[in-house]
């Protein structure tokens, strides 16, 4: 029962962190994602914390990399309010 929950909570945070669209968005929720995947197959892999805890920085590592690679750009550039926030045209 405590995996079906852990599982359940993972792809819901995973469903949550689908739509961010900035690059550091993206690469938080790649990260969220990536360190959820890599710990779980980390741990089914090898059957010890070390195994899982290994993954988790390799899969974080990665998803944050990808995710951040894949945000969208601006078909039309950028702009800065006078608050420093940045929004696409």
């Amino acid at each position: 029962m405590k995996k079906l929950i852990a599982a359940t909570l993972a792809g819901a945070l995973a469903l949550s962190l689908g739509a961010c669209n900035t690059p550091g968005d993206r690469a938080a929720g790649g990260a969220a994602l990536g360190g959820l995947t890599g710990a779980a197959v980390g741990a089914a892999a090898t059957g010890r914390a070390g195994g899982a805890l290994a993954g988790g920085l390799i899969g974080a590592a990665g998803g944050a990399i990808v995710g951040a690679a894949t945000a969208p750009q601006c078909p039309y550039g950028t702009y800065r309010d006078p608050y420093g926030n940045i929004y696409c045209r």
